[in-house]
């Protein structure tokens, strides 16, 4: 009964922040369905998917009704897919990918991410193949996601992975450029990438996990706006000190939720619970948006100077909140600014306040990197290296996750519009200040060594 009363409070005390649980994501680690077969292999890993994930979405649907909390989606992670495509040849990847594709489609989850190769050091033959399949793979099936880990603070940063990765990312929008270009936005390219993330597309279930294993999402960026809106008009004067602290106690609150609805999930399916994410991650729906968060703490026009200390500050409350609220805290747990994902975000970069370049210095206190953001169809590949390497270089010399999602539209230019709808939101098209000069830099190739603080041992 207290975690009911716990959970239901919490709801009464955040009802009008928009407040939902984002993803409960099963993680399932797909390893043993490896065969020399493929057949056998995409046989092995559908059984395998749908034996474990077959009652997820019909538990959550139960726990909505429960608790009226809403879990807004339902997730699938495996672990990466590239072991299970070594040793075989290039006509392997799509199988698999089908094989996956269907599985979730069968249980009726959302998405399904691991389709995924970890390559910050150098690629296998296995990782080279499902790399080489990005354009094939996310234009022919319809709810899979891909991540690829081309840096680390380890490791440094795999330049030739990204060279590789940029030609695929505009074969990608050209094999789908009946939809703007839109197999892009299933395709994230990570720095540091966390083996325990329930969000797409960079979800995927690490080495160091069990076999299967609940990871929970929760975003409240509609109730951490409200409780800075509320604090800024009861008081004449509010302090920077002050927002950060009530938007600590708005995370910690927020971690709860997800936590209590998280274990009760695996309790049911009698599997292990892992971590709780408290991203801010936002949605195209007016309300419940991060950057409405910034305006909220006085950035009228988002991208004006002083938007990066906001993010900061707002990152690290968020954090501090959730950590205080849970020890099984994990995943990216902070602020997204995924441009098309979020109105004010988007509206800021139609305006032209909020440039590529900006957002790259948000990168460096936010909790991802350069994420949903439209660009030219024309935009070069070795412009697409640049800002992958920039996006990594902030990643691996600050040691935290950065990633970078963007998507290069067929046919269009910079001011243009595009529309993926639901989710994936809306924006013009942004152009990069100066699209010209790293060829010469990026043809090197090569690996950027790690950073000396890489030695922690």
């Amino acid at each position: 009964m207290r975690k009911i009363d716990d959970i239901l409070n919490t709801v009464r005390m955040l009802e009008e922040g928009n407040l939902d649980v984002r993803t409960v994501t099963m993680g399932i680690n797909i390893d043993e369905c490896h065969n020399p077969d493929i057949a056998k292999s995409s046989l092995a890993v559908y059984k395998k998917i749908y034996s474990y994930a077959k009652d997820l979405v019909s538990l959550c649907d139960r726990l909505t009704t429960k608790y009226g909390l809403p879990i807004v989606n339902k997730r699938l992670a495996v672990s990466p897919a590239s072991r299970l495509l070594e040793g075989h040849k290039p006509v392997a990847a799509l199988p698999i990918a089908r094989a996956l594709d269907r599985a979730a489609a069968d249980v009726n989850v959302d998405l399904i991410g691991g389709w995924t190769a970890l390559v910050q050091r150098g690629m296998t033959g296995g990782e080279e193949i499902l790399i080489r399949s990005l354009p094939e793979v996310l234009s022919q099936t319809q709810r899979l996601c891909s991540s690829i880990n081309i840096g680390s603070t380890k490791a440094g940063i795999n330049v030739d992975a990204v060279r590789l990765v940029s030609e695929m990312i505009l074969q990608t929008a050209e094999a789908t450029r009946a939809r703007d270009g839109f197999g892009c936005a299933k395709l994230v390219i990570f720095t540091n990438i966390p083996e325990n993330n329930p969000f797409m597309a960079g979800a995927f279930l690490g080495s160091g996990e069990e076999s299967c294993v609940i990871n929970v999402g929760v975003s409240g960026p509609g109730v951490v706006k409200r409780a800075v809106e509320t604090l800024v008009k009861s008081h004449a004067r509010v302090t920077l000190d002050e927002i950060a602290e009530v938007v600590k106690h708005t995370a910690f609150r927020v971690t709860r939720t997800g936590e209590l609805i998280g274990r009760e999930v695996a309790a049911t399916l009698k599997v292990s619970f892992g971590v709780v994410d408290l991203s801010l991650a936002p949605t195209p729906k007016v309300g419940d948006s991060v950057g409405e968060i910034y305006q909220a703490m006085g950035i009228a026009k988002i991208g004006a100077p002083g938007t990066t200390a906001a993010v900061a500050l707002l990152n690290d409350a968020v954090k501090k909140g959730g950590i205080f609220a849970s020890s099984s805290v994990g995943g990216l747990s902070g602020a997204f600014i995924p441009v098309m994902e979020d109105h004010a975000l988007a509206e800021a970069a139609a305006n032209g306040w909020l440039t590529v370049e900006k957002l790259e210095a948000m990168t460096a206190v936010c909790s991802v990197g350069l994420d949903m953001i439209a660009l030219p169809g024309d935009t070069s590949p070795a412009t697409l290296s640049g800002l992958i390497l920039d996006e990594a270089a902030i990643g691996v010399f600050n040691n935290k996750t950065t990633a970078v999602r963007v998507i290069p539209v067929p046919g269009k230019k910079a001011g243009d519009f595009v529309d993926f709808g639901g989710l994936f939101g809306s924006s013009r098209i942004t152009q990069v200040a100066c699209p010209d000069g790293s060829q010469a830099f990026v043809e090197h190739g090569g690996h950027i060594p790690a950073p000396i603080n890489s030695l922690r041992n």
